[in-house]
């Protein structure tokens, strides 16, 4: 068995594999250390595991992990099974690159363009040469809410509707609008940049995941695929690709 921490701006996941299936999936706020401890215990099997972290955390999480067998702590330097032609690959998120991991994974040979919509919005394509060449990065949902919230003086703070709900393009009062604006002109971003990326990139596949993926489900059609945890299973294919080589 294998697991993979991914610790990311707005939540940790924790996901447990059995070959190619996902057999524990966990997300918490915070990477705690006595939740780690007990899914390992719970999980005695956990041979070799990987740890993502967008920013620092508790060294003793590694340490842990560490005394389980084969850890990988995924940085810029570790080995990937892509070719990176970013211009500053020591800036490029951990998370960008799983997903570009779990591109060459899902689809490969495929040019893939991966949009993660979480706290922010990341857009990736990945060539069928297995070339990562980059992409663009846009506020997500709730940064969006918040940034109208925090740089007006009366306009209020809108929480994220279900995902479920039916946003109208015309606002008939300041929290619809709002949502209009938000929601509706996040998807219309996202439906351009899937757009402007076939003409340049065509075949082109394109997969949509990330914490508010729901939000987008419409716009999934041909070779337009909704993966949840699609950083998840990039780490995962990172740990593989690892411990073959």
């Amino acid at each position: 068995m294998k697991l993979v921490v991914d610790i990311g701006n707005s939540f940790t996941k924790l996901a447990v594999f059995k070959g190619e299936e996902i057999i524990d999936f966990q997300t918490i706020k915070k990477p705690e250390i006595k939740v780690l401890s007990k899914l390992l215990s719970d999980f005695p099997q956990i041979s070799s595991s990987i740890i993502s972290s967008v920013g620092a955390h508790d060294p003793q999480l590694t340490n842990i992990l560490e005394e389980k067998g084969t850890t990988i702590e995924l940085t810029n330097n570790t080995p990937v099974p892509f070719i990176n032609r970013y211009g500053t690959p020591q800036t490029l998120g951990k998370d960008r690159i799983a997903i570009a991991s779990a591109a060459t994974m899902l689809h490969p040979n495929q040019n893939t363009l991966i949009i993660d919509i979480g706290t922010c919005v990341t857009y990736d394509i990945i060539l069928s040469s297995r070339e990562y060449l980059g992409g663009g990065i846009s506020p997500g949902l709730e940064m969006r809410f918040k940034s109208l919230h925090n740089f007006t003086h009366r306009l209020p703070l809108i929480n994220l509707p279900d995902a479920n709900s039916n946003i109208s393009m015309v606002g008939n009062s300041t929290k619809t609008s709002i949502l209009s604006g938000v929601i509706v002109g996040l998807r219309a971003e996202v439906e351009h940049t899937i757009n402007q990326y076939k003409k340049t990139y065509s075949p082109l596949i394109t997969i949509i995941s990330g914490g508010d993926y729901k939000y987008f489900e419409k716009l999934v059609k041909s070779n337009i695929f909704a993966t949840p945890n699609i950083v998840v299973w990039g780490l995962k294919n990172i740990l593989d690709f690892n411990e073959k080589n």
